[in-house]
């Protein structure tokens, strides 16, 4: 099949589309143009979705960060599979991704959490995240005593780090005049592999 992809679409690795496109968002969306829809499934095959941050696009993967006893980890852990899908309403443009998830719990995630603030890196420590508490004001008290326990600069806990999720599929869609929209799926058996790349119909 022909190829006549040109212009955002133009290009032979498409992690670097993908950052040049969220460099471009950069310029246009609010807030948080690494926001990106997260996609998984629990024990019982129920789709879960929520709003993660894209921390980095790497050369073969979208790195996010997390608690590992959360609900979304449980999920990956368990699965090993995700997707994720990153829509710029200000570009008309969205990503999809869908494939396999591996941890990132080594210098990567140290430097991420490092890089955070303070109050945020408590946080993590403290938050039993997707479990119930108590009230508000429980959380906030656990925070102050953790704080005043780990002191200015506290190490990335054991429950926190990244989740990389290599695609085997990513799809790259741009809003079209009459609904005839430009979409572009690359897509690969392994993430060894090497992508084909086929338009799809609007």
């Amino acid at each position: 099949m022909m190829d006549d992809r040109q212009g955002i679409f133009a290009g032979d690795d498409p992690f670097g589309i993908a950052r040049r496109w969220l460099e471009e968002a950069g310029e246009y969306e609010p807030s948080d143009p690494n926001a990106a829809a997260l996609a998984t499934v629990d024990a019982d095959g129920l789709p879960d979705v929520r709003v993660v941050l894209i921390k980095d696009i790497e050369d073969d993967g979208f790195l996010f960060f997390t608690n590992y006893e959360s609900a979304k980890a449980r999920q990956i852990a368990s699965a090993g599979k995700a997707a994720l899908v990153l829509h710029w309403k200000s570009l008309r443009r969205q990503i999809r991704v869908r494939g396999l998830v591996e941890r990132e719990d080594g210098p990567k995630a140290d430097a991420y959490y490092r890089s955070r603030a303070l109050e945020s890196r408590i946080g993590a420590w403290v938050s039993p995240q997707s479990r119930p508490i108590a009230s508000r004001a429980q959380l906030e008290a656990d925070v102050a005593r953790l704080g005043a326990e780990l002191g200015p600069d506290p190490a990335r806990p054991p429950h926190w780090g990244g989740f990389r999720i290599r695609p085997l599929e990513m799809e790259f869609w741009a809003d079209g005049a009459h609904r005839l929209h430009d979409r572009y799926k690359w897509t690969r058996s392994g993430p060894a592999g090497s992508f084909n790349v086929l338009r799809l119909g609007p």
